[in-house]
């Protein structure tokens, strides 16, 4: 009799800790897997539930909190069929800690949230009607003006401007251009310690005809324009299309480079296994650089529980 009882206890004890086993097993199961799980389980069985319900969902799938070596954005526009308030919310319980291009009118709400902006617009005629055309100079020198003094009051520190489209100029005639405007707002943009910052995108798919659309030709803007309240937006998605090569980059350009943002290639969608991109090796390589700056999620959903998306990217990008 003792002899089954010691075996009882024993095959106790084993089951036991073979449960143990399992259980940490799935609760350090890859990355990988957890995401897959926000991506297609939660959004299938939250489908139109409410946006707290979708939140709330993803957490329950997915429980790592972010490690802190990251900050965190989100573009606006990615998802405007979200109230903004929401939105803020959502950025509130994923980790992410500004929510981006916005304007003047939407600061106030998310400094409610306990939110910036990382990357604010709300000054000049947009990407297509930039700095390279001297006839804009003016208006743009006055929108800007403008616009930074609200920026710093804000507590912001930076703001986004555009080179403009070609319109048959040159390289070099486009960054002599650009230096000529852009240095006439450094003294404002010193004084307020606000840095302009140009985004470098594609101009063969997106953005046809854009002239800062290499990495190097931002630099030489970069030199030419002398002062540190200028630098680039990195946007590895464009850049990605442009040029390839996207960590060398990045680690040869650091120092000109004061923002990033995310987005799946080709197609511009969620940034995990069906696009090109290793992100993980990528934001890897920026953590290294000693960038203190933030990376800004910019693509566009295409599941239905954008939410989900947004913090399976942020999470691939959490390294």
């Amino acid at each position: 009799m003792l002899f089954i009882i010691q075996n009882a206890i024993l095959a106790t004890q084993y089951r036991t800790t073979t449960s143990r086993k399992m259980k940490n097993r799935n609760e350090y199961s890859s990355r990988r897997s957890a995401l897959k799980k926000i991506a297609g389980t939660a959004a299938i069985t939250i489908a139109g539930a409410s946006l707290s319900h979708r939140i709330n969902a993803a957490e329950s799938v997915l429980e790592e909190k972010l490690k802190g070596k990251v900050n965190h954005s989100v573009c606006r526009w990615c998802y405007n069929d979200i109230q903004l308030e929401d939105l803020c919310k959502a950025a509130n319980q994923i980790g992410l800690t500004s929510i981006e291009l916005t304007g003047p009118d939407e600061w106030p709400l998310l400094k409610k949230y306990g939110l910036t902006s990382a990357m604010p617009w709300g000054a000049g005629k947009g990407i297509v009607d930039g700095f390279n055309d001297p006839n804009l100079h003016d208006e743009l020198v006055k929108s800007y003006t403008e616009v930074i003094p609200k920026a710093a009051a804000a507590g912001l520190t930076q703001i986004i401007c555009f080179s403009g489209n070609r319109k048959g100029l040159d390289d070099e005639k486009g960054i002599e251009n650009c230096a000529i405007g852009l240095k006439r707002l450094m003294p404002v943009a010193e004084k307020y310690k606000v840095t302009m910052v140009m985004e470098l995108l594609n101009s063969k798919v997106n953005h046809k005809d854009y002239q800062c659309d290499r990495t190097p030709w931002g630099a030489a803007l970069c030199d030419k324009v002398g002062s540190d309240r200028f630098k680039l937006l990195y946007d590895i998605y464009h850049m990605q299309i442009m040029e390839g090569d996207v960590i060398a980059t990045i680690q040869k350009y650091q120092k000109y480079i004061s923002h990033y943002h995310t987005g799946g290639v080709p197609g511009r969608n969620e940034i995990d296994e069906t696009q090109e991109l290793n992100y993980p090796a990528i934001m890897k390589a920026i953590v290294e650089t000693g960038f203190k700056g933030y990376v800004a999620q910019e693509f566009i959903p295409k599941r239905p529980d954008k939410i989900a998306s947004l913090k399976q990217g942020v999470m691939i990008c959490d390294v």
